[in-house]
């Protein structure tokens, strides 16, 4: 079977009931590609507005969750209070919160183990910054971030996981890794995951493409082979969202 592509729109801290509601009507009244999975993660206080608001061929996920199933952990959000709401998925790793919040890899893949065995399944969040990417240091970085996660979750649980490869450097700067760069890095990711996990993992995972995803690069980026869909930042609050979900159309 071949991978269902997968879109997903990341609001960050962005948007409020009124604008939020907006999008997501505007998302359920667009003829959105039926074969590609679409969904959208907005900030914490709206996940019920969304989750409400959204029909069924949305998913809504939420921008993070905490390693804990309780207790005196102020500020965070557990994987029982977001299956309580209906929400399916979360983002981990996103390299803001590495970055600005230094979550090493060892937190990011006690959240992810956390995150699937609740029930969730986890938008994992790689990629290098613009000094290791001119190090040559690529692969190596997005390797060593997965193999953290490898330590910590089954074979079987990479079914629940979506791989979003963002190199840090294109995050909201407006560059784009070329064509070229995006599919060089995801056949490395698959090749990874076929050496260290499993052929069958290999060819079944997802790995996405974040980093300045736009309707104006989107559709060359969807013809890599390796390239399974797109983790979409400021485009996904804009009509043009509509566009990337349907690149493949």
């Amino acid at each position: 079977m071949p991978r269902q592509f997968f879109v997903g729109g990341n609001f960050k801290m962005n948007g409020v009931g009124e604008s939020l509601t907006n999008i997501v009507n505007n998302l359920n009244s667009a003829e959105l590609d039926p074969n590609t999975e679409v969904v959208v993660a907005p900030p914490t206080l709206y996940l019920q507005l969304v989750r409400q608001a959204a029909n069924e061929k949305i998913g809504v996920s939420a921008q993070n969750v905490f390693d804990k199933p309780n207790g005196a952990f102020t500020g965070e959000v557990s994987v029982e209070q977001l299956k309580d709401l209906n929400i399916k998925w979360t983002l981990i790793g996103h390299s803001e919160r590495r970055v600005i919040l230094k979550e090493d890899d060892n937190f990011v893949a006690r959240k992810t183990k956390s995150a699937i065995d609740g029930g969730l399944s986890v938008i994992l969040c790689i990629g290098e910054s613009l000094e290791e990417r001119e190090a040559n240091q690529t692969i190596d970085v997005v390797t060593r971030q997965l193999r953290a996660v490898a330590q910590s979750i089954t074979k079987e649980q990479w079914s629940k996981v979506v791989i979003a490869y963002e190199p840090i450097w294109a995050i909201g700067t407006g560059k784009v890794a070329t064509t070229e760069q995006a599919q060089e890095v995801h056949a490395a990711i698959r090749e990874w995951l076929k050496t260290d996990i499993s052929p069958e993992v290999a060819e079944n995972t997802r790995i996405i493409y974040g980093g300045s995803v736009s309707e104006k690069n989107c559709r060359d980026l969807a013809k890599e082979a390796d390239v399974d869909g797109f983790l979409v930042g400021g485009a996904s609050l804009k009509p043009a969202f509509v566009e990337i979900v349907n690149s493949r159309v």
